[in-house]
């Protein structure tokens, strides 16, 4: 297994939920859209005891609603059991270029919420898709927010104005009162 890998390197894009079979094959739950994304990428890091160790995608097929795939080196069910709830990621630097306007969705959790009056609304906790391709950000009050209160907005462009990455903060138009 080449190469160190540290958390800050590595983009998180689904987990192993259990496994599959008998042959060593694990069920994975993809975070990517389409799901199917996560299989373009060939190796894949799995967080084995706090370590990242890669493994080669052999094999793969959509399974039920998710994915079933086989690793290099996992060879029966009990190997594949071992990796039950694993983490899978990639080097980040392996993720493609996006637009100037576009952002993955793990750079934008922990960036602090203003609103267009100034106010602080909190921070990013998380994001996800409500159904019918509308994003939904998480926000929860943290140090020197109007409030404790949780938020959810949505990511649409008549809402969120600007994402500031290098300034770790996004803009929207969004009451607090909401």
């Amino acid at each position: 297994m080449a190469g160190q890998h540290v958390d800050q390197d590595i983009t998180i894009l689904g987990k192993v939920t259990t496994a599959f079979g008998i042959k060593g094959w694990v069920k994975v739950y993809s975070y990517t859209d389409p799901m199917t994304n996560i299989l373009q990428y060939p190796v894949w890091l799995l967080k084995v005891n706090g370590q990242w160790k890669e493994y080669k995608l052999r094999d793969s097929r959509p399974q039920g609603k998710g994915l079933a795939a086989a690793l290099e080196g996992i060879n029966d069910r009990d190997q594949a059991l071992a990796l039950s709830q694993v983490e899978i990621g990639i080097p980040t630097s392996d993720l493609p270029e996006l637009e100037e306007d576009e952002h993955y969705w793990f750079q934008l959790v922990g960036l602090k919420v203003m609103n267009t009056e100034g106010q602080l609304l909190g921070q990013v906790k998380e994001l996800f898709d409500s159904g019918g391709g509308n994003q939904v950000v998480v926000v929860k009050g943290c140090e020197g927010s109007i409030d404790k209160q949780q938020r959810l907005i949505p990511f649409v462009d008549a809402i969120v104005l600007e994402v500031d990455l290098e300034g770790g903060e996004i803009q929207v138009d969004w009451d607090a009162d909401f």
